[in-house]
């Protein structure tokens, strides 16, 4: 990876409104296991409450850039996670719902406009089925918390990877 490139990982939501604190309890645990397995250098790991703007800030120059979100869909499945894998030419042509008010769709839509999107944005959004007030995952989305920050660390890897050898 050059000196300048950057990996940010975002979490998405708000960890007062039950289900909807998936992205920030991902980003709990991604810190927790970097004590032991630190992460690259240069790989930020963040919050946000899903405004575009603030979006559009955290990943504007990453290479890569990983969301974890919360989603919402009818009929819900609880815990099923949708992946969402795209590159800059693709990302213009993003539609995705999160369960806040302005999604992710458009803070994509935002980016490209401005010509501020990261090279490489991965999605992760999971259903889930409580977003009243208060804390703690429903247990389907709770599941999938460790299965996220594996997968968040592996697309991690592989962009290291992919970066590694168009350098050779």
């Amino acid at each position: 990876m050059s000196a300048g490139a950057r990996i940010v990982v975002i979490g998405v939501g708000n960890e007062f409104r039950h289900d909807d604190g998936l992205g920030p309890a991902v980003i709990t645990r991604l810190g927790e296991r970097a004590v032991a397995r630190p992460l690259p250098v240069g790989t930020a790991l963040t919050t946000c409450d899903g405004e575009p703007g603030r979006l559009l800030g955290l990943w504007e120059n990453a290479e890569l850039a990983v969301v974890v979100d919360a989603a919402h869909s009818a009929p819900p499945h609880p815990g099923r996670v949708h992946r969402l894998d795209l590159d800059s030419a693709e990302l213009g042509r993003v539609s995705a719902t999160s369960s806040h008010g302005l999604g992710l769709g458009e803070a994509v839509e935002l980016s490209r406009v401005l010509g501020r999107l990261p090279a490489h944005l991965v999605v992760y959004a999971v259903e889930g089925v409580d977003r009243t007030v208060g804390t703690g995952l429903s247990e389907a989305v709770a599941r999938q918390v460790d299965t996220l920050a594996d997968s968040v660390e592996a697309d991690i890897g592989r962009h290291r990877s992919a970066a590694a050898a168009r350098r050779t």
